[in-house]
C-alpha cells in the first residue's frame, strides 16, 4: 500500500490540478427518437431531430402495453440507418461514451486517475474502463481489493493532494460500505478544513433496477446521498449527456456522484466528433409542450417518452424535462416550464419516501406554488425491496400506462 501511495504522489508532481468551471454545452441538447432493430439488442438514438409523433405501425394498443425495456417504439430500420449515417459525428454505446470521456480527460490532464474493483486489465464490470490500463499504466488505472471503504477513502485522500480520481463502484449498492467516507470526508472536508482542501473526485457506477438482479443489486442511492452537504449529483440518460457529464464532473473542483443506470449501457447514439462539456447544473428539455410538465431522469426518461406518444394520440401535449442534475435542481428550467403548463408530474425510479421526487416536490411548492393549477403528482417506485421475480419486479417500478393515467387525471 505504501508503494501505491508513493506512486500516486509521484503522479501528482507531473502536473498541477487545473481548476475549470463546468462549461455549458457547446452543442444544443439533443432530442430523442426511438428505434428497435430486429434480431439485435434495442437501440435508442438521440440524433438532433424532434420526433414525438405516433408510431402508426404499432398502433394505440401497443403503446399501452407494459414494456419494461428502455425503448418501446419501432421505426423502419432502413430509414433510421440512412438518417443517422448522413449526420456528422460517430456512434457510440453509452458505456463507450463514458469511456471516451474518461480517456479524453486522462489525455488532457495527467492528474486524472481511476480506481476501483476490476477497473484495470478486466476493464470494469460493464467495460467502461476497458483498454485504459494498458494505455495509462497500473498507477493511473488502479485495481483495488474488494474494500469499498478503503479505496474510496484513498481516492478522497488522493484528491486532497491534487489528483482528480474517478472512483468506480462495481455496483452503486456496494458504496453503502463507503458511506462514512463519502459523507464525513468527501462532502465535508472542504468546509471543515476552512477551504484548505478541495476534493475534486468523481464517484460513479451502475445502479437502478435491472432485470432480476435481486434487491441488493437493484438499489437507487440517490435518496441516500442527496442529504450530504457539499456533494453534487448528476444522472446520465443518453450517450451524449453521459460523455458530457463525465468530462464536466472530472473538471469540477466539487465532489460529484455520477449515477449510471444498468439498463442504459447499450443505448446507442451519434455524438459530435468535436469536444464538448455539459453543464453539471442544467436540465435538458427533451420535448416541449403546453399541457403538463413531466420531470424525470435516467431510465424513466424512456418510459415517459413512450407514454408521451400515447398522450399525443389522446390529444395531450406534455412537456418532458430530463432534470439530469439531481443536486442542485435546475429551478430556472423547471420554473419556466411550470409557469407555462401550471401542472407537474414527477416520474422517478427512486423510492417514494425521501426520494428525489419528494425533494423536487418541496422545491417546486416552495418556489412556484402560485403558478400551480393542480397538486403536484409524483410517481415513484414502491417502498419495498426489489423482488427477484421478474413479474413482481415490474410491478415495483413505474410503467408507461401509469404515466398516461396520471396525466389524464392531472389535466381534467
Amino acid at each position: 500500500m505504501a508503494a501505491i501511495i508513493q506512486g500516486i504522489g509521484a503522479a501528482t508532481a507531473l502536473s498541477s490540478a487545473n481548476s475549470l468551471d463546468s462549461k455549458k454545452s457547446l452543442f444544443a441538447n439533443s432530442r430523442t427518437s426511438f428505434s428497435e432493430r430486429k434480431g439485435r439488442f434495442c437501440l435508442v438514438r438521440s440524433d438532433g431531430r424532434l420526433s414525438y409523433g405516433l408510431n402508426r405501425r404499432g398502433g394505440r394498443g401497443r403503446a399501452e402495453q407494459i414494456i419494461t425495456n428502455a425503448v418501446a417504439a419501432k421505426e423502419d430500420t432502413a430509414a433510421a440507418a440512412a438518417s443517422t449515417s448522413s449526420k456528422p459525428g460517430h456512434e457510440l454505446l453509452l458505456f463507450e461514451a463514458l469511456r471516451e470521456g474518461l480517456e479524453e480527460e486522462m489525455d488532457r490532464d495527467p492528474t486524472v486517475c481511476i480506481m476501483g474493483e476490476d477497473v484495470g486489465h478486466y476493464g470494469g464490470s460493464y467495460k467502461v474502463t476497458k483498454g485504459l490500463a494498458p494505455k495509462y499504466g497500473d498507477l493511473r488505472v488502479l485495481d483495488t481489493p474488494i474494500a469499498e471503504n478503503s479505496f474510496t477513502g484513498m481516492g478522497i485522500g488522493a484528491a486532497m493532494t491534487g489528483l482528480r480520481p474517478v472512483i468506480e463502484g462495481m455496483n452503486m449498492g456496494f458504496l453503502l460500505l463507503a458511506f462514512n467516507q463519502i459523507s464525513n470526508n468527501c462532502g465535508m472536508l472542504h468546509y471543515t478544513s476552512g477551504g484548505q482542501f478541495k476534493i475534486p473526485v468523481v464517484i460513479r457506477g451502475p445502479g437502478g433496477v435491472g432485470r432480476q438482479l435481486g434487491a441488493e443489486h437493484s438499489q437507487r442511492l440517490e435518496s441516500y446521498f442527496q442529504s450530504i452537504p457539499g456533494i453534487q449529483m448528476v444522472a446520465c440518460s443518453t450517450p451524449y449527456n453521459a460523455k458530457g457529464l463525465m468530462k464536466a464532473a472530472i473538471r469540477s473542483d466539487n465532489p460529484v456522484i455520477l449515477f449510471e443506470h444498468v439498463l442504459l449501457y447499450n443505448l446507442k447514439e451519434r455524438i459530435p466528433d468535436e469536444e464538448y462539456v455539459l453543464n453539471l447544473e442544467e436540465a435538458e428539455m427533451v420535448r416541449p409542450g403546453e399541457h403538463v410538465t413531466i420531470l424525470t431522469y435516467s431510465r424513466m426518461r424512456y418510459h415517459v417518452m413512450q407514454a408521451a406518444k400515447t398522450l399525443v394520440d389522446k390529444g395531450y401535449d406534455p412537456e418532458v424535462i430530463d432534470i439530469r442534475s439531481l443536486k442542485p435542481f435546475d429551478l430556472h428550467t423547471i420554473g419556466n416550464s411550470v409557469k407555462k403548463t401550471h401542472r407537474v408530474l414527477i416520474v422517478e425510479e427512486c423510492m417514494r419516501t425521501g426520494g428525489i421526487g419528494a425533494s423536487l416536490t418541496a422545491a417546486i411548492t416552495e418556489n412556484f406554488h402560485d403558478y400551480l393549477d393542480a397538486p403536484i403528482v409524483c410517481l415513484s417506485s414502491q417502498d419495498v425491496p426489489t423482488p427477484y421475480a421478474g413479474t413482481l419486479e415490474n410491478w415495483t417500478v413505474v410503467q408507461p400506462p401509469q404515466i398516461v393515467t396520471a396525466v389524464e387525471q392531472l389535466c381534467q
